[in-house]
């Protein structure tokens, strides 16, 4: 299983980033994902999550309405849309997915993760 993880980028206040997670290994199988972020000196924290079931979709409180997590049809491509970029969303950013049915919600849980996608919204 290999997630790789792109599109991150220098961006000022208010614009807009897309990230992308190619996913291989598990395009046959159901699995949750979740972007996560870490900023500087600070821990890794949750993002938005897409169970296998998409219609569960959450999102920390502090980037809905922003951000929007999708899947592609083929089940192989995970997106995390940015729109109206804060300095604070400033971080590299995540993707993960497990196969099992434990909490989607909690990164703790993933079991696969990209390399990361550094994000920086400056002021």
């Amino acid at each position: 299983v290999q997630l790789q993880a792109s599109g991150g980028g220098l961006v000022q206040t208010g614009g807009y980033l897309r990230l992308s997670c190619a996913v291989s290994g598990l395009t046959f199988r159901a699995y949750d994902m979740v972007w996560s972020r870490q900023g500087p000196g600070k821990e890794r924290e949750f993002v938005a999550a897409l169970p296998w079931r998409g219609d569960r979709r959450r999102y920390r409180d502090s980037v809905m309405g922003r951000f929007t997590i999708s899947r592609n049809s083929a089940k192989d491509t995970v997106w995390l849309q940015m729109n109206s970029l804060k300095p604070e969303d400033t971080a590299v950013y995540y993707c993960a997915a497990k196969t099992d049915s434990s909490d989607p919600y909690r990164i703790s849980n993933y079991g696969y993760w990209g390399q990361g996608t550094l994000v920086t919204v400056s002021s």
